[in-house]
């Protein structure tokens, strides 16, 4: 069986996104594993990684090839929606965000996850806006949208755990 007839056998489900009243000129897809990442966050609440079959490293999101060893994956895996902050920033200036089309309010707080079962971080929104009250190694739990529309922002941001 050609790889066009498997293909075939699959419908494929394109998710697609406009920028609001902002002009991007650029369009992009996201590719098998990413709509399927974004497809799970959407209709379950999941977050999916995809595991190297040589190295045994999990990455988040998924994507096609392993960064080092060179091979390509298949195996998706579920991860957990809590992990540990491996850096952070709190930004307190505004952008365009090329997703919604709107500026940003800040001050807002940025991180790297590294969520359970992944071995690379995940970059996002933390809720947390003071930088006093973040630290590496704490706690985090992704806070998702109540309406998702297949999108990164699904995920509205991630939100420390209390000890």
């Amino acid at each position: 069986m050609s790889t066009s007839d498997k293909n075939q056998e699959k419908p494929v489900e394109l998710l697609e996104h406009t920028s609001g009243e902002a002009e991007q000129p650029f369009e992009w897809a996201v590719g098998r594993y990413g709509s399927k990442f974004l497809a799970e966050v959407r209709d379950r609440k999941r977050l999916l990684g995809i595991k190297c079959p040589k190295c045994g490293f999990v990455f988040v999101p998924p994507r096609r090839v392993c960064r080092t060893c060179f091979v390509q994956m298949e195996e998706l895996v579920e991860l957990g929606t809590e992990g540990v902050i491996q850096g952070f920033t709190v930004l307190n200036f505004s952008f365009i965000d090329p997703i919604t089309g709107k500026k940003k309010p800040v001050p807002y707080g940025y991180v790297y996850v590294k969520l359970d079962g992944a071995d690379s971080t995940f970059p996002h929104f933390l809720k947390e806006t003071d930088w006093k009250a973040i630290k590496n190694g704490m706690r985090v739990r992704a806070v998702f949208e109540q309406e998702r529309t297949g999108s990164l922002l699904d995920i509205r941001h991630f939100e420390i755990i209390p000890e």
